[in-house]
C-alpha cells in the first residue's frame, strides 16, 4: 500500500513539473498521468483476462506474479505519455511577452 501511494506522488510530481515548465495547468497534467498509470494497466489486464479465456492460457489471476506484471506496463504508457507531451509543448512553446509594448508586434 506504501508503494502504490509513492508511485502516484512521484507520477504526480514528475507530470506537475512538466506542466509547470511548459506554462500549462499543472494539476490537471498531474491527475492525468496518475489517471494513465491505473487505465493502462486495467486495459492491459482486461486485454489478458479476454485472451486468457479465449486461448485458454490458465492464467490465474490472484498470483502476485502476475499481478506485479502491470507495475511496468503502466510504467511504460505513464512514459510514452509524459514524452509525447513533451514533444507536443516543445514544439508549440509559447514565449512571454516582456514589456506590454511588444505586444502585437513580431
Amino acid at each position: 500500500m506504501l508503494f502504490g501511494f509513492i508511485l502516484i506522488y512521484w507520477i504526480g510530481k514528475y507530470f506537475y513539473q512538466l506542466a509547470e515548465k511548459y506554462n500549462q495547468n499543472k494539476w490537471l497534467f498531474a491527475i492525468l498521468g496518475i489517471v494513465v498509470y491505473y487505465v493502462s494497466q486495467f486495459i492491459v489486464g482486461l486485454f489478458i483476462g479476454v485472451l486468457n479465456a479465449i486461448f485458454n492460457f490458465g492464467i490465474d489471476f490472484n498470483n502476485v506474479g502476475v499481478n506485479l506484471i502491470g507495475i511496468p506496463i503502466g510504467f511504460l504508457f505513464v512514459y510514452l505519455f509524459y514524452i509525447l507531451l513533451e514533444k507536443n509543448w516543445k514544439k508549440n512553446k509559447i514565449e512571454p511577452i516582456e514589456r506590454i509594448d511588444q505586444i502585437g508586434q513580431e
